[in-house]
């Protein structure tokens, strides 16, 4: 690569890393990563509980399904207070990341880790999956969503311990979420109201942490070009059986299985090509 074409890489990526706020993933899980004063302020806020004592938290932490192909996931940021309970944080910037299906898959996946064989299911302890979106996806201008299962007989609470909530990004009322989400959408430290947040944010933006955040960037970029070479190169594979399958059926009258056995296509392509055909 030339020096050229380098710097102008890098300044692409300072460019990205200076745009950044709490809303992207990247630097909220690093921010949050290990950062148990910053997370005790965040989950007190949003829960409106003041005891919760965080005793550890993680950011990008993967979860494997435990089905041979099954989807896994990547949490933002994964908490356990001093009672056991758990708390997934996830941060989407558009709505379709926080689908009401995702919040129960997600949580689903934080219950299934917490009890080891042999302990009763009376021992599972409660989970909080909670979404912080950068738009109030259910347009009702209220700042958290709160989702609870009920009785719907009698509308009291079955308390089964799964908690999922939804914090409207957009909220923008002067008190302690509204102050939250002002912060989530800072570029710049000097411009939060919570230190706990600030610091986070000004390692990782402007000092010794800057670096690792560059680099995360970087890979990223390198990641998603790499996936979309793979699905463009799948394309074009997949154009090529189409047209020859097509040529078959129209020179020797051929149908399309009969087609696709000539060519001795696999049948998980076969299935993709039936659709196009």
């Amino acid at each position: 690569m030339a020096r050229e074409e380098i710097r102008q890489d890098t300044r692409t990526v300072e460019q990205i890393v200076d745009g950044m706020s709490l809303f992207d993933d990247d630097l909220m899980s690093m921010v949050f990563d290990g950062n148990i004063e910053a997370t005790e302020l965040l989950l007190k806020i949003i829960l409106k509980k003041d005891d919760i004592q965080v005793i550890s938290v993680v950011g990008q932490r993967e979860l494997q399904s435990p089905v041979v192909g099954g989807r896994d996931i990547r949490l933002d940021i994964l908490a356990k207070d001093s009672t056991g309970k758990h708390y997934n944080v996830e941060v989407q910037q558009k709505p379709e990341g926080a689908h009401i299906r995702r919040a129960r898959f997600h949580s689903s996946m934080m219950d299934s880790r917490m009890l080891k064989a042999g302990q009763e299911f009376s021992e599972l302890q409660d989970s909080y999956m909670v979404f912080i979106t950068r738009t109030d996806i259910f347009k009702r201008g209220i700042p958290i969503y709160m989702i609870n299962r009920h009785f719907e007989e009698t509308n009291e609470l079955f308390d089964d311990g799964s908690h999922i909530v939804y914090v409207n990004g957009n909220y923008k009322g002067d008190d302690t979420v509204g102050r939250l989400m002002h912060d989530f959408g800072c570029k710049e430290a000097k411009d939060m109201y919570y230190s706990e947040l600030a610091k986070g944010v000004k390692h990782f933006k402007e000092e010794g942490g800057r670096k690792r955040m560059c680099e995360a960037v970087e890979k990223y970029a390198k990641d998603y070009a790499e996936e979309y070479a793979k699905q463009k190169a799948e394309i074009v594979r997949l154009d090529s059986l189409l047209e020859s399958i097509r040529n078959l059926m129209a020179n020797m009258k051929l149908g399309a299985e009969q087609a696709m056995n000539v060519l001795g296509i696999e049948e998980q392509d076969r299935e993709i090509l039936q659709k196009r055909l």
